[in-house]
């Protein structure tokens, strides 16, 4: 009986990943490059414009108004569990966190003494553990400091350290549901790696997630179910095996994701010069 209940309820959590109900709508455009979508608790949407070095703020049914300028060119984003926005400052080459009344701090912007790359894209784990990317890109490769790309452990106390140096470039990054397993998107290898977390932090065990990635992959994020969200050419979802489930193709092409509305069951994407959005049945999965 208890195998059978098993069996039912795989079926059952199986059948409620329906994407055949996706409907894509435009929440917002007219942007030189959008990036580093977040929802806030709080009831609104943030995202990045790098080259135009703003964070846009966008209340659903009201005008988009500008949060930051300048941003230092911003790209990544995320909340941590007290409300405290992180942010990848690609051109300042730092991550800072700016606190409910504003206030901006600088967390981390030197590894060994060298002045970062040009940090991508960051997560937050629900105790307070950072987890950062660190490529170069185009003209953020001028002036390099590191002769490697990162990515980067800050613990609670602001302890830095290196978890990886790949051969290829990192980009996105997620975590888990549980948050014992982090997920990086590599654009040059397109593949996604893997890492298992400890309850420090710390990263062991490396191992491609994801391979066969249609386009370099940017900005990833991970549902409910442990599903990897990832855009690339188009929007695939895998599955947490690793197998494809479904692509969902846009007018244009993917950046970066965020889950939000009250009970994140909405995927905005910010796909070059415009974010969209659709609905799911089901939720995606924040730390915050």
């Amino acid at each position: 009986m208890l195998r059978i209940a098993a069996v039912l309820a795989t079926a059952a959590c199986l059948a409620a990943q329906d994407f055949s109900e996706i409907r894509i709508e435009k929440f917002t455009g007219g942007y030189t490059f959008t990036e580093g979508p977040v929802w806030s608790r709080d009831g609104y949407l943030l995202f990045s414009d790098p080259p135009e070095s703003k964070i846009y703020k966008v209340t659903p049914g009201e005008k988009p108004a500008v949060f930051r300028q300048p941003s230092g060119k911003a790209n990544g984003n995320t909340f941590d569990a007290k409300g405290n926005l992180y942010t990848c400052e690609t051109q300042a080459r730092r991550v800072t966190r700016t606190d409910k009344k504003g206030a901006v701090e600088t967390l981390a912007d030197k590894f060994d003494g060298k002045r970062f790359n040009a940090p991508n894209d960051i997560v937050v784990r629900k105790d307070g553990h950072v987890f950062f990317t660190d490529p170069a890109f185009g003209t953020q490769a001028q002036g390099r400091e590191l002769d490697f790309y990162g990515v980067y452990h800050i613990t609670p106390k602001g302890e830095l350290s290196l978890i990886a140096k790949p051969g290829g470039r990192p980009n996105g990054i997620a975590l888990a549901p549980n948050g014992r397993i982090l997920y990086v998107a590599n654009s040059d290898e397109r593949v996604v790696y893997a890492y298992d977390l400890d309850g420090q932090g710390r990263a062991t065990n490396e191992r491609k997630a994801i391979m066969g990635i249609d386009g370099p992959p940017d900005g990833i994020k991970v549902d409910e179910k442990g599903n990897v969200w990832v855009t690339a050419n188009h929007l695939p979802v895998y599955s947490p095996l690793g197998k494809l489930l479904h692509t969902i193709e846009l007018s244009e092409t993917p950046r970066n994701i965020a889950f939000g509305d009250s009970d994140f069951q909405t995927v905005y994407i910010a796909a070059r010069t415009s974010v969209y959005r659709i609905r799911i049945g089901w939720k995606g999965s924040v730390q915050y």
